[in-house]
């Protein structure tokens, strides 16, 4: 399976922000989506910030714990201090507990990788995978890759199931072609959105990369906002047309279920 149009997959390149809180946040979130750790230069293109900018701060967040930097290959990690400040936020929006169950079972009952990913603003992130027992798989989606709204399975039944008025809005303000192609054309984003509030699930038929398909179910908070998903990826032959409608009710009775359980008071 190959990325289209000879695109490597990678975090997605991002207007710099314009003041300093901006900043930081933005080169944390782009470090996060760098298993291996991620060089000076790399953090400054995906920022869209000049390298001695990011290298300032990345010296400032050192300093402080929140970065770390490999001092035989020079790249930079995610720090411990981040690491205590996540287990103090978890027990109120960490869900991936609850979740893993459900991503398990759906690994297990088609052989495809299943995930969890959560919104996160305009993009989708992805927190859990398990692969299932089929030999090939694919690698679009692994933890803590991000991708926006509208983009993968799980950016694309989210965004679905948003109000009218906030799909328009956010159509209206970006541009996906410049980074994912003429497939991501707004016009096309509609015809898929309209799809997929008609099936309750969506269908990313190797949009992203060729080959790869995916499709994800909507899990909503107990206020009704769709901010999770449950995801199944695969090569285009395990998702033929005559199975999608089996994986898509599984998909459906587990974002179901799971919706359930956190509607559940703690």
């Amino acid at each position: 399976m190959r990325p289209l149009s000879g695109r490597t997959l990678g975090p997605v390149p991002s207007s710099p922000p314009d003041h300093v809180v901006g900043r930081v946040s933005a080169v944390l979130r782009a470090l996060s989506a760098y298993r291996d750790g991620a060089s000076t230069s790399q953090l400054a293109r995906q920022c869209g910030l000049a390298r001695p900018t990011v290298h300032r701060l990345l010296a400032s967040l050192a300093a402080e714990g929140y970065v770390d930097r490999d001092r035989q290959t020079g790249r930079w990690y995610l720090g411990p201090e981040l690491y205590l400040l996540g287990e103090a936020a978890a027990p109120r929006y960490d869900v991936t507990h609850q979740a893993r169950a459900s991503v398990h079972r759906l690994a297990a009952a088609t052989g495809e990788s299943a995930f969890f990913s959560a919104r996160r603003g305009n993009e989708t992130v992805c927190l859990l995978r398990e692969d299932g027992d089929f030999p090939i798989r694919s690698f679009v989606l692994y933890e803590g890759a991000r991708f926006p709204l509208g983009v993968v399975s799980a950016g694309l039944v989210v965004l679905s199931m948003l109000p009218d008025r906030e799909v328009e809005d956010y159509l209206s303000t970006v541009d996906l072609t410049a980074e994912w192609g003429p497939a991501h054309r707004a016009e096309d984003v509609r015809a898929r959105v309209a799809r997929t509030r008609e099936d309750g699930y969506s269908t990313n038929p190797g949009l992203v990369v060729e080959g790869s398909w995916g499709m994800a179910a909507a899990v909503f908070t107990p206020g009704g906002e769709p901010a999770w998903a449950l995801t199944l990826t695969g090569v285009e032959s395990r998702f033929r047309e005559e199975r999608r409608g089996e994986l898509g009710a599984l998909l459906l009775k587990e974002a179901h279920a799971l919706t359930n359980v956190l509607r559940q008071p703690s």
